[in-house]
Parts: C-alpha cells; sequence; structure tokens
C-alpha cells in the first residue's frame, strides 16, 4: 500500500468520524501522539458540522470517515463524505470501514478521486501503514486497499481498454490502483525500474491517457481500470 520512502508529515489536521468510541478513542490516541491534530466525532452530521466550523478558518488536510455509522448504520458515513467534497472540492478522504461497499467506493471515484482513500479495518496491522496511507491521501493521492481493487474489479462490467492490458500489466496497474510508487512495484514483482516503467508507460498508452500535467496520469488510469469514468462520460 505504501513504499518505504513514504515519510508522513508532522502536524497534519485530521477530522475522525468514528462510532466506535474504543476505535475512535484509539486513533486519537495514535495520531496525536505523531503530532497531529485530531478533531473526534462519532456520526455523520457532526461530522459534516466540524469540517464546516473548521473551513471558516481553513480546511482540515484530510477526513477520516466510517461508512456505517449513526442513525441507521447504512451509508451515513459516505454520504457525508460525498456531500462534502461537493461543498468543499479536493478535500482528502480517507474511507476506513469493516465492508467493501462498491457502490459506495464508485460515489467517491467517479469524480476526481485524487485525494481519496479506502482501507478495510480488519486488514491494516500495521500502524505505520495506516499513517503513511492517511499521509498519500492528505497530499492528493489515490489509495485502495487490495480488497477493494479486487471487489471493484468483480464489480465493475464496462471495458474500458483493460481487456488489451497484458497480464503483466494489469499486475502493475492493479499496484498502482494500492498506492504503490515505481520503485514499491519493482520491489512487489521482482522487475527493474526500467521494466516497471515500460509497464506503466504501455498501460497509459493503451488507456489513451492524454499527455495532460493538470492531470494525474496513475489516477485516471485507476479511474479507468476501476470502471469509474475518469475524465470521459459515463456509458
Amino acid at each position: 500500500m505504501t513504499g518505504p520512502g513514504d515519510t508522513p508529515p508532522d502536524g497534519l489536521r485530521v477530522v475522525l468520524a468514528e462510532d466506535s468510541g474504543i476505535l475512535r478513542d484509539g486513533l486519537v490516541a495514535l495520531l496525536a501522539r505523531q503530532g497531529h491534530e485530531v478533531s473526534a466525532v462519532a456520526d455523520a452530521e457532526l461530522l459534516r458540522r466540524e469540517v464546516a466550523r473548521l473551513a471558516r478558518e481553513s480546511l482540515p488536510d484530510v477526513v477520516v470517515a466510517d461508512i456505517r455509522m449513526p442513525p441507521t448504520s447504512t451509508d451515513e458515513g459516505l454520504r457525508a463524505a460525498v456531500e462534502l467534497r461537493e461543498q468543499f472540492p479536493g478535500l482528502p478522504v480517507l474511507l476506513f470501514s469493516q465492508y467493501v461497499e462498491t457502490r459506495y467506493a464508485d460515489v467517491l471515484l467517479r469524480g476526481d478521486a485524487r485525494g481519496v482513500g479506502y482501507l478495510l479495518k480488519d486488514r491494516v496491522v500495521d500502524v505505520e501503514d495506516f499513517t503513511r496511507a492517511l499521509a498519500r491521501v492528505a497530499r492528493g493521492e489515490t489509495v485502495l486497499d487490495p480488497e477493494v481493487v479486487s471487489q471493484l474489479m468483480g464489480a465493475s462490467e464496462r471495458d474500458l481498454g483493460q481487456a488489451r492490458l497484458s497480464s503483466r500489466e494489469r499486475q502493475v496497474l492493479d499496484l498502482i490502483a494500492q498506492g504503490r510508487s515505481n520503485n514499491g512495484i519493482a520491489e512487489t514483482l521482482f522487475l527493474s525500474q526500467g521494466a516497471v516503467e515500460k509497464n506503466v508507460a504501455a498501460i497509459f498508452q493503451k488507456l489513451d491517457l492524454p499527455h495532460d500535467g493538470a492531470n494525474n496520469r496513475r489516477v485516471l488510469a485507476v479511474l479507468r481500470y476501476l470502471g469509474a469514468g475518469g475524465s470521459g462520460p459515463r456509458p
């Protein structure tokens, strides 16, 4: 999910929305020990209010939200995250959930997916892995748990060019979707840096991604790969 050189920055302003008191307090203590400033709330409505309150001076660096929150424990956290991204474009959001909800992830990814993450609680066992992923999202990167990527791929019925990718290119793109750097991909697949760069270039070409410095081509590749639309119209 993260590479060895992804050192988390100090002093992130984090808004945490988590209805489990034990997990919420644990995350607050963890992030505070690392020098981050954390505002913690227990439901989606309080999340909206807290982000709006902070935004009067400056937006938080990242929002961490559970998906299923009171009062119905269905999709309140996700809907609040989507609304906040619409109200404050570019607000980094990391979903931290027990569940893979493919339609929920698609809602966030169908727009500008930069600064979006989706991690599964029971698969994050390394504290540094979590904080590095948080830092990536705060920097505007897209970070997805491998299981989320797998289920999104299974749920996608659209062909946006993936059929033209070789098996190796699919492996490389899967790791890009997880937020891996070229160095991290090389280490995982036991490839040279040059080989990874060639595969990445081939992916961009086969997915017809524009040479546009204003867009993050790796993010666009992830969007095409997951069938979430990217910069073009949805079918």
